[in-house]
């Protein structure tokens, strides 16, 4: 049993020394795009809480985190100007929304309670720094407030959605090589499928419409 734990954090050190490198490249690699930073070292509560519950955790985090970016998608519904963004925004809206469904019900079923309201909460209605700052459980930001009064709504929503997404990629890789539940490395799978396909689309339209 101590050889299973140590081969587990040994696999997450290494995965979160590859995750930082791949975020190292994107980010000051890539000319085209110039959003907020995210902060790679808040995953280290993720990556130091105990290996034996890494589903939980990760269903207590991700929850609000993807609660944040349904927030922000409500309102690219309403002031997006491009299709491109609106499209985006229903997206995450059908998928996050689906997410949040499936994690709340294994949450329950296999934890015999509800997901902790505290939780919950530390999304977009939890923990507002200066500015309206939303700072979540997992250290990203997004600033709900500077994206509604936007002058360029379709700038601002990418610059901010981003390195939302990272962090999410981030920490499904973390959960997919870590969890022993098949229902959770599928959802690890399907995160780090989608929101990547949906960085590159959100780098390639900032591309071509901010040159």
């Amino acid at each position: 049993m101590k050889n299973k734990f140590s081969n587990n954090v040994a696999v997450l050190y290494i995965v979160m020394g590859l995750i930082l490198g791949w975020l190292i490249t994107s980010l000051f690699l890539t000319p085209s795009w110039t959003g907020y930073p995210i902060n790679p070292w808040s995953m280290m509560g993720f990556r130091s809480n105990n290996v034996t519950n890494i589903d939980r955790h990760f269903i207590e985090q991700m929850i609000p985190h993807h609660e944040d970016a349904i927030t922000m998608a409500k309102v690219a519904l309403e002031k997006a100007k491009r299709p491109e963004i609106k499209s985006l925004a229903q997206s995450i809206l059908t998928n996050q929304n689906t997410e949040i469904t499936q994690m709340t019900m294994w949450y329950a079923e296999w934890y015999g309670q509800m997901v902790p309201s505290n939780a919950i909460q530390m999304g977009t209605h939890g923990m507002v720094g200066t500015g309206g700052m939303h700072m979540g459980m997992m250290g990203d930001e997004t600033d709900v407030t500077s994206l509604s009064l936007a002058i360029d709504f379709d700038r601002e929503f990418i610059r901010q959605m981003i390195p939302h997404h990272q962090m999410a990629v981030m920490m499904a890789t973390m959960l997919e090589n870590s969890t022993g539940k098949d229902e959770m490395k599928q959802l690890a799978k399907n995160i780090i499928t989608v929101q990547n396909r949906e960085i590159a689309d959100m780098r390639s339209w900032y591309a071509s419409w901010y040159k």
